[in-house]
């Protein structure tokens, strides 16, 4: 598969809503509202994993029992955020 044949998803305004909902709820901190739209915008477009390097505030499994808390009560499901190497597995790893 090619980058340009994958769907370019782009900002709406139900993400931009979620995303300073989650903010303003202090889920996810201020200085992290980037963050917050990309789990957003994975949210609207239903995609099944999210895959990030940022641990800090994406890949926190705090902070996402707090997106996943918020987001079930608005009835919106959210996605599997890891690593590509948590979804890649070990290369050592026999399976």
């Amino acid at each position: 598969m090619v980058l340009a044949d994958l769907p370019l998803l782009m900002i709406d305004e139900n993400a931009l809503n979620i995303a300073s909902a989650l903010v303003e709820e202090g889920i996810v901190p201020s200085k992290a509202a980037e963050d917050a739209l990309h789990i957003a915008i994975a949210t609207v477009y239903g995609v099944d994993y999210l895959l990030t390097w940022n641990c800090r505030h994406i890949a926190n499994p705090e902070i996402q029992r707090g997106i996943a808390e918020f987001l079930e009560q608005k009835c919106l499901f959210l996605p599997f955020i890891c690593t590509p190497e948590e979804l890649l597995g070990d290369e050592n790893d026999e399976r």
